[in-house]
C-alpha cells in the first residue's frame, strides 16, 4: 500500500510518500513514489504516485521520456513545452490513458485492476504554484483555499490532523511538521505503509528545489516529533473530564 499528501499553502508546496510496496506479507519491497523535473529558474513539478507498480512506473516513464532530447520544449507531450499547470496536468492524464491503452486490456485478463492515482504540483513562471490529484481515468481536480491538501493511498488514518489543522496561510516549517505527524499516525494503525518518507518543501517563486530530504527510522526530528505528539495526545485525554455514568 502507499500513503501520499500533497499541500499548498501561501508560503509554497509540501509533497510527501512513503516508499513501502506490498505484493503479499513476504513480499515487500522499498520504491521511490515521489519524482521531480525542475528547470531552475522556468518551472518545477514534483509527481506523488500509489496504486500499481507497474503501471505508475510506465507513466513516470512516458513523462521522462517526452523531456528528453533538444526538442522537449516542443513537444506536446512534454511538461517542459507546458505554458500552465493545467496544461502540465493535462499531459499526465494523457500519459495514464496512454499507459491504458497499452496494458489495460491485459491487466484486465489476468483479473487485476489498471490502478494509479497521482498528486501533481509545481509552478511555471509566474503563475502561482498549484496542486492537483489526477485520478486512474487521467481527469483530475484542483486544491482551493477550502481544500488545500490531497491524500492518495492508506489515507484514512493520516487524515484527521490534516482535517482539523491544515490551513494555507500556515508557515513552511508547521505544514511540514503537521504532515509527519500524519505519517506517524499511519505508520502507526497500518503496517503497509513504512519508512522511509521522501519530503519534500517548495518555496513559491523560488523555481528551484532545495530542500528534498528522505526521513528514515534514525530521523531524530521524526523521532521527536512522534514521541512528542503522543505524549500531548495522552495529556489532552486526561484533561477532559470523563463520561458521567
Amino acid at each position: 500500500m502507499t500513503y501520499c499528501v500533497g499541500l499548498l499553502i501561501d508560503e509554497g508546496l509540501v509533497m510527501a510518500a512513503d516508499t513501502r510496496t506490498n505484493a503479499g506479507l513476504d513480499n515487500v519491497g522499498k520504491f521511490k513514489k515521489l519524482h521531480t523535473w525542475a528547470k531552475p529558474g522556468e518551472r518545477v513539478f514534483v509527481l506523488l504516485t500509489a496504486g500499481n507498480l507497474a503501471v505508475t512506473q510506465a507513466v513516470t516513464s512516458l513523462l521522462e521520456e517526452s523531456m528528453l532530447g533538444p526538442k522537449a520544449t516542443k513537444n506536446p507531450d512534454s511538461l517542459f513545452a507546458a505554458k500552465t499547470m493545467f496544461q502540465a496536468a493535462r499531459i499526465i492524464g494523457k500519459a495514464i490513458r496512454e499507459v491504458r491503452r497499452i496494458d489495460g486490456e491485459h491487466l484486465g485478463a489476468r483479473g487485476e485492476a489498471f490502478s494509479a492515482s497521482f498528486i501533481f504540483g509545481g509552478q511555471i513562471g509566474k503563475e502561482r504554484p498549484r496542486l492537483f490529484q489526477i485520478y486512474t481515468e487521467g481527469n483530475f481536480i484542483e486544491a482551493t483555499v477550502d481544500t488545500p491538501f490531497f491524500q492518495i493511498g492508506e489515507h484514512k488514518y493520516g487524515k484527521p490532523i490534516l482535517d482539523r489543522v491544515a490551513d494555507a496561510k500556515m508557515p513552511l516549517g508547521e505544514a511540514a511538521k503537521m504532515i509527519l505527524i500524519s505519517f506517524d499516525s499511519t505508520l502507526r494503525s497500518n503496517l503497509s505503509v513504512g519508512l522511509p518518507i521522501d519530503m519534500l518543501t517548495y518555496e513559491n517563486g523560488s523555481l528551484k528545489f532545495e530542500h528534498v530530504k528522505r526521513i528514515g527510522q534514525d530521523d531524530p526530528y521524526f523521532r521527536m516529533v512522534s514521541g512528542e505528539w503522543s505524549k500531548a495526545l495522552r495529556v489532552a485525554f486526561k484533561n477532559i473530564e470523563p463520561f458521567d455514568i
